[in-house]
């Protein structure tokens, strides 16, 4: 009698201490998405509709909506692996020209995060910065003054394009 109730409190002990766990990681992934959706009240991800990222204003680049825009410049799939500078095909095309107040939209066709950020990985320019784009998400600039504006990914440093801007 004594072994059954020590075998039945063991059971009882064990179905208590993975229902703890189930309940713990539901409560855990209760709480992120909680957390996620208070860092993004509107739900949309950093980078969707290229709202999510900073330009200045008053500098030589506009940030723009990119409601319908076509794509000019693509990430395509699995460019967060190295490998895709020796192709140059990090960013397709890897130089686009355009000429000023030319709407240029980036869009993320990777199912990793990536950015399109101002300068190069060892020398950031701070003049854009599209934030971190999910998949499928666009970003859409406009540059107000001729140059190349060269740029990259902040967190896959081998990828780097440049956008030249004509009169």
């Amino acid at each position: 009698m004594l072994r059954r109730c020590v075998e039945g409190s063991t059971r009882l002990m064990i179905v208590a201490a993975i229902a703890a766990s189930v309940l713990a990681v539901s409560v855990v992934a209760v709480v992120a998405v909680i957390a996620i959706d208070e860092s993004d009240p509107s739900g949309a991800g950093a980078g969707a509709g290229g709202g999510g990222g900073a330009a200045h204003a008053g500098d030589a680049v506009q940030m723009l909506d990119s409601d319908g825009r076509d794509t000019d410049v693509l990430m395509p799939t699995k460019v967060s692996r190295p490998g895709c500078e020796e192709t140059d095909g990090c960013y397709v095309p890897s130089v686009y020209e355009a000429p000023v107040g030319e709407p240029i939209t980036w869009t993320n066709e990777d199912s990793a995060f990536h950015t399109v950020t101002a300068g190069t990985y060892d020398s950031p320019a701070g003049t854009f910065d599209s934030g971190y784009m999910d998949p499928y998400d666009s970003y859409t600039l406009s540059f107000n003054a001729p140059g190349t504006y060269e740029y990259y990914c902040t967190l896959h440093p081998w990828m780097e394009g440049a956008v030249i801007i004509t009169p």
